[in-house]
């Protein structure tokens, strides 16, 4: 059931405000362990545009952004030999808060506490408008994805595979 109040200011909408994105806002009951799927439902999205923060680090524990469709899972294996690591895992969630400042299932690229590189899913350009978490459970902000490859500066990389 998606609502409509607005929310109050998190890291990643102020970061977005500073560099002047046009951003619109989508709230959502939040679903524990939901997903994107969870989000897209409730806000009749299409799951592919809905994009996940994902938290990795690789073999020396350095930590790294991946952002992927909603309805992808990453190869880590791919990602890994993308980017010159020997290997890629999903970070603990405890860990994933320490380095991002967020709480797991409110993650958001902008604005995380550590800086880290961020590697961005190359299809998701080809979408019109994505949906990416803005700072908090239950919570879209939908904006352009070449302001988000303004902003962050990602790496493209290819590694979605089929949920």
């Amino acid at each position: 059931m998606a609502k409509s109040a607005r929310v109050s200011e998190t890291p990643a909408t102020a970061f977005l405000k500073q560099h002047r994105v046009a951003y619109t806002e989508h709230l959502f009951e939040y679903v524990e362990h939901g997903g994107a799927r969870a989000g897209a439902e409730a806000l009749g999205l299409d799951e592919r545009a809905v994009v996940k923060t994902l938290v990795m680090e690789d073999e020396a524990k350095r930590p790294l952004v991946v952002l992927m469709h909603g309805d992808r899972t990453v190869s880590t294996k791919n990602l890994a030999r993308q980017i010159g690591v020997k290997r890629v895992e999903p970070c603990a969630p405890e860990v994933a808060q320490r380095h991002s400042g967020y709480q797991i299932g409110g993650t958001s690229p902008f604005a995380t506490r550590k800086a880290m590189p961020v590697f961005l899913e190359k299809s998701v350009l080809g979408l019109p408008k994505i949906y990416v978490n803005g700072g908090r459970r239950g919570y879209l902000v939908g904006i352009d994805p070449r302001e988000l490859v303004r902003v962050l500066a990602p790496k493209l990389v290819a590694v979605g595979l089929e949920e």
